[in-house]
Parts: C-alpha cells; structure tokens; sequence
C-alpha cells in the first residue's frame, strides 16, 4: 500500500563513482596547469633578468664587472624560483664577453623540460643554428638538486 519514493543505495553509489571519476580527471587537468604555469613563470623571470642585466651593463665592454649577489637588488627581483630553489647570476669565466643564469633546486622533469626548451636568445642555440635548446645541466640527481644553466652574451 506504500509506494516509497527516493534513492537506492545503489544509485547514490553510482552517483558517487561518476562523482569520483570527474575529480581526478579535474586533479590532472588541474596539476598539468600548475606545471606549465610554473615552466611559464621560469621561463619570464630569466627573460627578464637577462634584459635587465643587459640595460645595466649596455656602457661596458663586458660583464667582469657584474656582482652576482647584488644584481637581483639592482633588477629589483628576487632570487627564488618557483620550485624552491634559486636563480644564480655569474660572469662566464671563460668570457668576460658572457654571462650564466643558472636554474638550481630542480625535479627531475622540470630539469628535463628546461634543458629541451629553446633559449633563443643563447649562446648555445645560437651557435648550433637553433638546433640545440642552448641549456645545460645536470638532470640526473635526486628531486630538488638538480639545475639548469643558460649562457648569454656574445
């Protein structure tokens, strides 16, 4: 004589599976962002310390002059990077003429993917005729120790 209305358990289990596989397409979907925004933000913050570097020594001959440690004060920029690690400023010693922006603090995929990522504006790129990204590194140590190193000047 009742007629009972509402949900079977289960039809709320099925609910909650169509729920579940939803979230961690959404949890991919979301740390694949998180990724290549990271990648992004490196990649804009060496841009922009290279030109800077570049405006404050435009009056030299070459860069022996630059100081590594004070130069993020001087572009106003801090150090850090967005895994946790730093950024290194340096003059080649080699060259005078050339300068080193070094990534450290680096997972093993974020090493990967910057050491294949085309520096344009590199030494390195530049001298292989843009068949070579123009980074080096090491890639091979545990998460967080590893880096990145990109030459430029002439």
């Amino acid at each position: 004589m009742f007629q009972e209305s509402g949900r079977s358990m289960i039809e709320m289990l099925g609910v909650l599976a169509i729920m579940g596989v939803i979230t961690v397409g959404a949890i991919g979907m979301i740390s694949t962002a998180m990724r290549t925004q990271k990648l992004t933000t490196v990649n804009d913050q060496v841009v922009q310390m290279v030109t800077m570097v570049r405006n404050l020594h435009a009056e030299y001959d070459d860069f022996s002059n630059m100081n590594g440690t004070t130069i993020f004060g001087a572009i106003a920029m801090s150090n850090q990077n967005p895994y946790g690690g730093t950024y290194e400023l340096s003059v080649d010693q080699s060259n005078p003429r050339q300068f080193v922006v070094k990534i450290n603090g680096l997972g093993q995929s974020e090493c990967d993917a910057l050491m294949a990522k085309a520096w344009t504006d590199s030494i390195g790129y530049q001298l292989s005729d843009g068949k070579q990204g123009g980074a080096t590194g090491s890639c091979k140590g545990a998460n967080g120790t590893n880096y990145v190193q990109i030459v430029y000047g002439e």
